[in-house]
């Protein structure tokens, strides 16, 4: 089990002051350099992400360019601490600057506003008499969705000057702003019911907390950090940096050996029955190295057999003459393990909620809420209110009260679940989820034809239409949320300030997100940007997908799915399987947590958990507690020295050099 998480303030950190117990607040230079960081990341990714395709910055866990800034903080803010106090930088507003660019960035990059903008468009664009979008179109309101043709031609070819033609976008985006709003403050009222239990009593050990309070630390009389210094971390950082380094070469030249991006062992599986264990892969992934080495040995354990166990269930099948397509179903497994999990987080905690309902309803004295960052009733009228507007909106566009009711249940419990596996595994993938599943199994479960209301559309239309819900990684930023709090209590942050800056990140950040899409497809058009051809990239061809589906409901319902319904089945009882042997067995190796993680993306996890596990487990034995800790510098150097090479920098040559293409990073 990773020790847990302390960090010791700095003399030269106002947190290391005499009053042990202040807490600090916002500075406006904090806000100034926030805002700048942000407008250069927008640049960059504008080019890096969306016109070269080559660096997706804003998919790691952190974003890169929030690596970026608390690694270039804690380089000048000792400096800056030996001039005049005008000058300071204290270490506490570098993690609010790292805490917005989390935020801010995110909305950016590849699952939010990216996929939103395509979702809201393809039915118009991408019309035909090939399929049923002019029958769609019309159960889509004009306040969700653009519908000047000219508008939506220009997003998609362009314009001639590169105007963006903003007069229809402005009300569906102002309703889409409420939309997400309402959402997060949702899910950060979620947080802040479970935020004591996870952190002053279960005492997780947030991995990525770890890693970004190690690198901010300011050292003593204006030197840099400890961590910084320590050679081990340079070493690691080395070896992540030679890694990249090659591909890099590679790139430009197919002669020079590297490692390249994993190894794929399905090339000795090629006869039957054995090659029903592919695809199977060890990817090199420095940062799952050394996040990995902070993830308990339980889990860790765990990522690795349930993995084996998914390949060798189909490999079993096929053995015994079933040749059963979509066999092992992992992400529907990982659907049913992410509900589960989900479920039993909110029965653990029934009585802490139970007491915050009593507080917020009849105002109990005898339940203190003093010591949160709002009080209690404000909490959960917050939750109500915001769950109220997104309630509002999806059925006033013509979605079905209880689904609408039910598929924001279950993205919430997701959200919540998520941030459980960032708060203990600490896996740094903002994908560590059932991709699309939560839309998915809503007609996998009954089919389509209980989804609509005689031979209208309107309720699946509009269900289609927050399909990004789960298609994109929105509610993951409970993450990020979760994770602030953190950082709060080791920083010495009033939590208060650091809820309403993420807020505000968010706000910002959408806004900024707005502008740098629209405007980079009015000038190029969406069709060719993203890796597309003539009929959009990545996103365009997944909001695609989505609205293709709805047009053949049209024609034909959609039957219920048996085999990945019962796939659901299994993993929502697997994990509850695996959280009951736990509370009757103290010593059972295996976690839920490993489970949901590795059906729901298992592929670049399995292999560096796995070898980090053999790793850690010798170490432990070796040299115990105390080379563990040790040795934790040069594990997050693998981490920092991969975001450094792969994000800064070669997310730097994408922006001037076509070499990117045969090196693709994508840290997701």
């Amino acid at each position: 089990m990773a020790d847990q998480l302390h960090t010791q303030p700095s003399p030269t950190d106002p947190a290391g002051d005499a009053d042990q117990q202040a807490h600090h607040g916002l500075q406006a230079r904090a806000v100034a350099v926030s805002i700048i960081l942000l407008i250069i990341s927008l640049i960059w990714m504008r080019q890096a992400g969306i016109i070269a395709l080559g660096v997706q910055i804003g998919e790691s866990v952190p974003v890169i360019p929030a690596i970026a800034a608390v690694l270039l903080l804690a380089a000048i803010g000792p400096l800056l601490n030996r001039l005049p106090k005008a000058f300071h930088f204290p270490r506490h507003q570098s993690l609010l600057v790292y805490a917005f660019l989390c935020i801010a960035v995110s909305m950016s990059s590849v699952g939010v506003v990216r996929q939103i903008l395509p979702q809201l468009t393809v039915p118009f664009y991408f019309a035909s008499p090939d399929n049923n979008y002019a029958q769609i179109q019309d159960d889509i309101p004009s306040w969700l969705a653009p519908k000047d043709p000219e508008a939506i031609r220009g997003m998609y070819e362009g314009t001639e000057d590169g105007a963006v033609i903003w007069g229809p976008w402005i009300l569906p985006l102002i309703v889409w702003t409420i939309f997400i709003l309402a959402n997060f403050i949702v899910i950060y009222a979620l947080m802040l019911v479970f935020r004591r239990q996870w952190i002053e009593k279960e005492h997780l050990t947030f991995p990525i907390v770890r890693l970004v309070m190690d690198m901010s630390d300011y050292g003593d009389g204006g030197a840099i950090g400890a961590f910084l210094r320590n050679p081990l971390m340079w070493t690691a950082f080395a070896l992540a940096a030679i890694y990249n380094l090659m591909n890099m070469l590679q790139a430009w030249n197919p002669a020079i050996p590297a490692l390249g991006k994993y190894y794929d062992l399905s090339s000795v599986l090629t006869e039957r029955p054995w090659s029903a264990l592919r695809p199977m892969s060890l990817a090199w992934r420095p940062e799952n190295f050394g996040i990995g080495y902070l993830v308990s040995t339980e889990v860790l354990l765990s990522v690795w057999v349930f993995y084996l166990m998914l390949r060798f269930s189909n490999f079993t099948a096929v053995l015994a003459g079933y040749e059963i397509p979509g066999m092992p179903f992992a992400t529907e497994q990982a659907y049913g393990g992410y509900l589960a999990l989900g479920i039993v987080l909110f029965w653990m905690g029934r009585e802490h909620i139970a007491e915050i309902l009593r507080k917020a309803f009849t105002g109990d004295p005898t339940i203190d809420d003093s010591g949160e960052p709002f009080s209690y009733k404000t909490t959960v009228w917050a939750a109500i209110i915001g769950f109220a507007a997104m309630m509002i909106i999806a059925v006033q566009a013509g979605m079905y009260v209880w689904m609408a009711g039910l598929y924001f249940i279950i993205i919430l419990i997701f959200a919540v679940t998520y941030a459980r596996v960032r708060a203990e595994a600490g896996a740094p993938m903002v994908w560590l989820f059932p991709i699309m599943k939560q839309w998915q199994m809503m007609t996998y479960i009954g089919g389509s034809a209980p989804l609509q209301r005689g031979t209208g559309f309107g309720n699946l239309t509009v269900f289609t239409l927050f399909y990004w819900l789960s298609r994109g990684y929105f509610p993951t930023m409970s993450g990020y949320q979760v994770e602030g709090f953190k950082i709060a209590d080791e920083a010495r942050i009033k939590q208060r300030t650091m809820i309403i800056w993420m807020i505000v990140a968010l706000l910002v950040g959408l806004l900024g997100a707005y502008y740098l899409h629209l405007q980079a497809y009015y000038s190029f058009g969406a069709n060719i940007l993203e890796g597309g051809t003539t009929e959009g990239g990545s996103r365009v061809r997944a909001a695609a997908a989505a609205w293709e589906s709805l047009s053949s409901w049209v024609d034909t319902n959609s039957m219920p799915d048996v085999r990945r319904t019962t796939a659901a089945g299994v993993g929502f009882l697997v994990t509850v399987g695996l959280v009951l042997l736990r509370s009757m067995f103290l010593r059972f190796p295996l976690h839920p947590l490993g489970y949901v993680m590795v059906t729901s993306y298992g592929g670049p996890i399995w292999g560096p958990f796995f070898l980090v596990w053999i790793i850690k487990t010798i170490i432990l034995r070796v040299g115990g507690m105390r080379l563990y800790r040790q040795l934790i510098p040069f594990f997050l150097g693998l981490v920092i020295g991969h975001y450094f090479a792969a994000g800064v920098v070669w997310g730097s040559i994408s922006l001037i050099n076509e070499m990117y293409r045969r090196y693709g990073v994508w840290f997701g």
